[in-house]
């Protein structure tokens, strides 16, 4: 432990904290562009100078670490003067169209400028002799580098935290640019489509590929049948644009202001996740008792399949077959549904709801995406979207009823909730291969060991006296080091260390996606499980297999799980593709 004032306040912390982390114990604010609590501080932008006391010698908070003895000021007439002029000098190479900016009452910069009273350009604008390329090549996410405060945070959490390296500065001074390598189209880059760049973006640099202008067109085409769905991540996310607190679950409201929007029927993503359980459980029970290409490895996360098919192309044998949740709704609802309603399949418009930029790109990464005879998902917007329209609409959502979601495909059990935590599709999924296996029932459902926010999360599971050893990994830095475990441990000749492995691109699973509100923290991310661990509790069913929708499903349509319906409907295959090196 150190001693230090600040401010005049003795404190004590532990060695090696920094300065920016230990004025959070007298409750000051530092402001910071290039910080982010997810990344290592970069100390790029200097907005958070302090002075030590008596001197004129100025450090960054961020990357300076408390010493004994030492004696910072945080605020000052000079240190304020310093900071505004940081600002300046930022708004001096920065657009000024803020009006128009995806990013406009939602951005870093923009707060800071108006806490600081900026009110004119000090400074002239400065023009790079680099040209900056407005890329929304991947159709997911849009680059548009002439926003680029160059805080750094983007890459940082693109190269370390996933481990994908798509995006880097190019050039030096003026004209350094934000792009991939080579400058290539970012769809011709490792880019996984995971969003978290534009998660960590503070500015309008990197925002997600808007397609609301098409769901409003088909919410006004009486020809079509437009439906929705939304995923469990986004109930719990979807209240902090509206003044809630973080983490409610607001599946009523959500569901009651969709269908003021005007879409004709409101399914729940939940239920397409329990359909994945029974597929994928089901077809987890076939390898394990056959001791047959374990680990298998869960299908969910689009993001996370782009990063196998480029990255891990020799280990697609262990990939589960299985399609994700929103994937099994969208053909469900141009085939079954629309059967049950006598509906013409080709005009019904399904839009899917995520915490995801990917799945805008899942939705036609290959001819299974299209199983229901049209594409089975015709738009994927992310909760920042839907928030968008929702306000655009002029919905009260804070004062609308609660309204439940259409029958056949709105009914979903605990299981299906957790799927948008880490560890939540392990557990659902063991939940019912406990089922499958022993053909009884769970006196207590829950398995604590698989929840939590570490990286990578072991544990061995005891079903009715059998051990099931899992692994759980999110955020692709994660996964790579322990796929790359698992090859290292086969190529000397041993059994997999793992029978059942789940997969979450993004840190903290679909409650920490690329398209959920902007800000996203560890705390954030534990609040946001939490709403959904709270609403598995209070189900009455928590276990996929129970559902009396899913039984129905099978019964009446389906036949059972992994049977030639099923896998043409529910399953996909994958393609090894262009190798990269990172």
């Amino acid at each position: 432990m150190v001693k230090a004032i600040i401010n005049g306040k003795e404190i004590t912390v532990p060695e090696g904290t920094s300065i920016l982390e230990a004025t959070k114990q007298v409750n000051i604010n530092i402001p910071t562009l290039c910080k982010h609590p997810d990344v290592e501080a970069g100390a790029g932008c200097g907005i958070c100078v302090v002075r030590l006391a008596n001197s004129g010698k100025m450090l960054r908070a961020c990357s300076t670490t408390l010493e004994e003895g030492m004696n910072i000021v945080t605020h000052d007439p000079e240190i304020v003067k310093v900071r505004k002029h940081v600002l300046e000098l930022i708004l001096s190479n920065h657009p000024k169209d803020c009006l128009i900016c995806a990013r406009n009452n939602d951005c870093e910069l923009q707060r800071l400028s108006a806490d600081f009273g900026i009110r004119e350009a000090y400074y002239p604008l400065i023009v790079g002799r680099k040209e900056h390329k407005f890329d929304d090549s991947t159709k997911t996410i849009v680059l548009e580098g002439s926003k680029c405060i160059q805080c750094g945070r983007c890459i940082k959490v693109c190269q370390r935290h996933q481990d994908v390296w798509a995006l880097s500065f190019l050039g030096r001074g003026i004209d350094t640019v934000l792009s991939p390598a080579g400058e290539i189209d970012l769809n011709d880059s490792p880019c996984v489509k995971c969003g978290q760049c534009s998660n960590h973006c503070p500015v309008g640099a990197i925002v997600e590929y808007d397609e609301t202008q098409k769901v409003w067109d088909a919410l006004r085409d009486e020809e079509k049948y437009a439906v929705v769905q939304f995923a469990p991540a986004v109930r719990v996310s979807i209240g902090e644009a509206f003044g809630y607190e973080i983490g409610k679950n607001l599946t009523g409201k959500l569901t009651s202001a969709l269908k003021k929007l005007g879409f004709k029927a409101v399914f729940d993503t939940n239920m397409g996740a329990d359909m994945t359980i029974m597929e994928e459980g089901t077809e987890f029970v076939q390898r394990f008792t056959k001791k047959d290409d374990l680990p298998l490895i869960t299908s969910c996360c689009p993001a996370w399949v782009d990063f196998l098919e480029k990255f891990h192309g020799d280990m697609i044998h262990n990939f589960s077959s299985c399609k994700s949740p929103h994937e099994i709704i969208g053909v469900l609802s141009k085939t079954y549904y629309a059967k049950k309603h006598n509906i013409d399949p080709k005009k019904i418009f399904m839009v899917s709801i995520m915490p995801c930029t990917a799945k805008k790109y899942e939705i036609h990464r290959s001819d299974e995406m299209f199983a229901s005879g049209y594409q089975d998902i015709d738009v994927s917007l992310t909760t920042r979207e839907l928030a968008r329209m929702i306000k655009q609409s002029g919905i009260d959502f804070k004062n609308i009823e609660d309204e439940h979601a259409d029958d056949v495909l709105g009914y979903y059990t605990g299981a299906g909730t957790i799927f948008g935590a880490t560890g939540g599709v392990m557990e659902a999924a063991l939940r019912t291969a406990y089922h499958l296996i022993t053909k009884k029932e769970l006196e207590t459902v829950e398995f604590k060991a698989v929840r939590g926010l570490k990286g990578i999360k072991h544990a061995k599971i005891d079903i009715d006296g059998t051990e099931v050893k899992v692994a759980i990994a999110h955020g692709l830095a994660n996964v790579d080091a322990l796929l790359n475990e698992i090859k290292k441990i086969k190529a000397e000749g041993k059994p997999s260390p793992y029978d059942f492995i789940e997969v979450m691109a993004c840190e903290g699973g679909c409650v920490g996606g690329g398209g959920q509100p902007y800000g996203v923290t560890d705390e954030l991310r534990k609040k946001r499980a939490a709403g959904l661990y709270g609403d598995d509790k209070n189900s009455k069913l928590r276990c996929s297999h129970q559902s009396p929708a899913v039984q129905a499903l099978y019964k009446e349509f389906i036949g059972e799980p992994l049977g030639k319906t099923a896998h043409k409907m529910f399953h996909n295959h994958y393609t090894k593709r262009k190798s990269y090196i990172k």
